[in-house]
């Protein structure tokens, strides 16, 4: 005679928690390792290549990640007596500015923290002059299926113009970060594929 396993309503309300975790793993558990392409997308749908993301596993558990811009992909721009590398439209003028101090560079799958510093911008319009810091863009990064998506957060970027008092932990924590409003920004998406 067949044996039956009669579950409570509680343990059943726990198999669906399981089963409900477990389906969302294979996003976040995809392996920090190997080349994946950087993408910028704008408003209207269509994407600039920026680049690569090179994650190489390490012994401690993370990945340490190495960033590989495009020349061809961004436009020397002269802003407040410094050079910065940009990517340009009709409606923004989006800046990479490289976080200036020493770093681990490295990430894992549930610490990003050091490749979205690594990714800040700033943005101003075509007509504007000089650099715009306190228009500065951090890009948080989430788990997809195809690798990350970055939304967009505002940053004032003057913070980093000095040395950080605690080095080797990431300056921009939540507490100094806004969600920008959807469709604000024409450069308004990251993605690392």
């Amino acid at each position: 005679m067949p044996h039956v396993v009669c579950l409570r309503p509680w343990a059943l309300l726990g198999l669906a928690l399981i089963c409900t975790l477990a389906a969302l793993q294979p996003a976040a558990a995809q392996p920090l390792q190997g080349t994946r392409q950087l993408l910028l997308h704008q408003r209207d749908g269509s994407a600039v290549a920026l680049g690569t993301v090179v994650f190489t596993p390490q012994a401690d558990g993370r990945s340490a990640f190495a960033l590989q811009l495009r020349r061809e992909a961004f436009k020397d721009f002269f802003l407040s007596m410094k050079e910065f590398k940009c990517v340009e439209s009709a409606a923004e003028v989006f800046c990479h500015v490289p976080y200036p101090y020493p770093q681990p560079g490295t990430v894992s799958a549930t610490d990003l923290a050091w490749l979205e510093h690594a990714l800040l911008f700033m943005f101003k319009t075509p007509s504007e002059f000089g650099a715009k810091l306190w228009n500065g863009v951090y890009f948080q990064l989430r788990a997809t299926e195809r690798g990350f998506e970055g939304r967009p957060q505002a940053v004032d970027l003057n913070r980093i113009s000095a040395p950080p008092d605690k080095p080797g932990v990431p300056p921009f924590r939540p507490a100094l970060r806004d969600d920008i409003a959807p469709g604000a920004r024409f450069f308004n998406r990251l993605t690392i594929e």
